[in-house]
């Protein structure tokens, strides 16, 4: 069902993502905001079913976000452009860079939710596959709790392996040593934060040339990126 998708907003105008927000949580979406690009890409991209993108802000504009998106990120999800700008020329570029749809502004919110809905009931880009994560040829089973590099099987111990996913599932997120401790190792009292240092330095080497992505930054944590 699309109502409970999450949703992400990227636009640097205050009062039009207001509205947008109010209207589409009246619809049953969980809405989040990004006044900008630089903004939208700290945001955990690979949990969102949806993207509304305004094309012209400061920064980073909306097509470069939406390639960034596509091309370096490598996520499927859905990319609704919101532009002023309507040409035949602006609506090519949007639909080239990965745009699923393009609404010219002003537009009315009834037409929004409406192409909202008929884009997440067709299913045909979703930005996660239920039973995968896939980053370029590093392939995460879910259900079978199973990596693959270019179809070959990587065998990770349990912890390296959830770590993987989580750092995944939160592709351009820091997680701290401290969350990682909680969610992987739970209320196992006896280990530390070296704990999660040791499977990391483990795991960048099983996952060779992918080693790379997990970056360490001291007060912060790992992010996968």
């Amino acid at each position: 069902m699309e109502e409970n998708s999450k949703i992400l907003i990227v636009d640097d105008e205050r009062d039009l993502c207001e509205i947008l927000q109010f209207n589409l949580e009246s619809e049953g979406f969980d809405i989040d905001i990004a006044y900008s690009g630089e903004e939208a890409l700290k945001k955990p991209l690979r949990n969102f079913n949806l993207i509304l993108l305004d094309v012209m802000m400061g920064g980073i504009s909306g097509y470069k976000l939406a390639n960034t998106i596509r091309k370096e990120m490598n996520l499927n999800i859905p990319i609704i452009f919101l532009t002023a700008k309507g040409d035949e020329n602006d609506i090519l570029t949007g639909f080239n860079v990965g745009g699923d749809d393009y609404i010219s502004k002003p537009f009315s919110i009834r037409e929004v939710v409406a192409r909202i809905k008929v884009i997440l009931k067709r299913g045909a880009k979703t930005n996660q596959d239920t039973n995968a994560i896939v980053f370029k040829d590093l392939k995460v089973d879910l259900k079978k709790k199973t990596i693959h590099i270019s179809g070959e099987n990587i065998n990770l111990t349990r912890k390296e392996y959830e770590i993987l996913s989580l750092l995944l599932k939160n592709m351009g997120q820091y997680i701290s040593r401290d969350e990682i401790l909680k969610r992987i190792w739970q209320d196992d009292v006896i280990v530390t934060e070296r704990n999660v240092d040791v499977n990391i330095a483990r795991l960048r080497k099983k996952i060779g040339e992918y080693g790379s992505h997990i970056k360490g930054k001291s007060g912060y944590g790992y992010c996968f990126h």
